[in-house]
């Protein structure tokens, strides 16, 4: 799984879980796969990339 793959997944948590907006992506990690978001543990350095970009693109798809 790619960054790009990742982004709908965490763009979907953060809008539920607005709280998760501020963890680090080694906590996001566990939290992605806990909630079935993606079947197995992705390196961080993904998970990095994916929250790079869905927190500079935050204000865009939050109010849709």
């Amino acid at each position: 799984m790619n960054s790009a793959q990742l982004l709908p997944a965490i763009h979907d948590l953060y809008g539920r879980l607005p709280e998760t907006y501020h963890l680090q992506p080694w906590e996001l990690q566990w939290m992605l796969c806990a909630l079935n978001y993606i079947d197995e543990l992705e390196d961080e350095a993904v998970i990095a990339a994916a929250v790079e970009v869905a927190r500079s693109d935050w204000p865009q798809w939050r109010a849709a």
